[in-house]
């Protein structure tokens, strides 16, 4: 998860460039930040991905075999 820190760093960029031009320096300083926001965001979501089983009204897994691929390579790199 991203710091609060950085969080909040964020939103101070995205308020000061709606009021005036940021400097070379705070749009590198913005770029670097979403992009870290995101590769967090895109992690978080498939570790949650990774923790769902489908399951049918008689209880029967029925989770994809993508998924369940997915999740044996995940847990042999782990």
């Amino acid at each position: 998860m991203l710091s609060k820190e950085k969080i909040n760093r964020i939103n101070e960029l995205s308020k000061k460039a709606k009021n005036e031009k940021l400097t070379n320096k705070e749009l590198k300083e913005q770029q670097q930040l979403r992009q870290e926001y995101i590769e967090t965001f895109r992690s978080s979501f498939k570790n949650q991905l990774h923790s769902i089983k489908v399951v049918d009204e008689e209880g029967e897994d029925v989770t994809p075999d993508k998924l369940k691929a997915s999740k044996q390579n995940r847990n042999l790199k782990h």
